[in-house]
């Protein structure tokens, strides 16, 4: 038992040493079709961004092209960027001189989702809404 426990501790030591540094990327977003997006720096470095599902589809709407954005998570190599996952909220955009959440309302269900595409509910296409993080639920 007690072997057990020395191995566990070692297994989970190695992979808490191996995770690389989380950081926080700032720069304008690019939304490539065909092509993951990418972040322009403000020192002109063209970043590549990955996230999971649901980073990466919101990565996918064209309606982003072109903010200012704020993106958590790690380098996996130098010209590519991790994006924490997302419930963690990750990723905002700059709108006004404020952050944003990204998300997408239904006016006709008065649905919140954070993902782009049909409500879930009427099936009628979302609308982007930038959404302040410290403000209520609803619209």
């Amino acid at each position: 038992m007690r072997y057990c426990l020395f191995v566990l501790a070692i297994a989970a030591s190695l992979s808490a040493a191996t995770l690389p540094p989380a950081t926080t990327l700032r720069g304008k977003l690019a939304i490539h079709q065909n092509a993951p997006a990418t972040i322009e720096t403000a020192g002109h470095q063209t970043i590549t961004l990955s996230g999971d599902d649901t980073i990466s589809k919101v990565l996918g709407d064209a309606r982003l092209n072109g903010f200012e954005v704020e993106a958590k998570g790690h380098f996996t190599a130098p010209d590519r960027f991790q994006i924490d996952p997302s419930h963690t909220i990750p990723f905002l955009v700059r709108q006004d001189g404020h952050l944003k959440m990204v998300t997408y309302w239904c006016d006709v269900c008065s649905i919140r989702d954070y993902t782009p595409g049909p409500c879930r509910c009427c099936q009628r296409e979302t609308v982007l809404d930038l959404h302040d993080p410290d403000a209520p639920e609803g619209k």
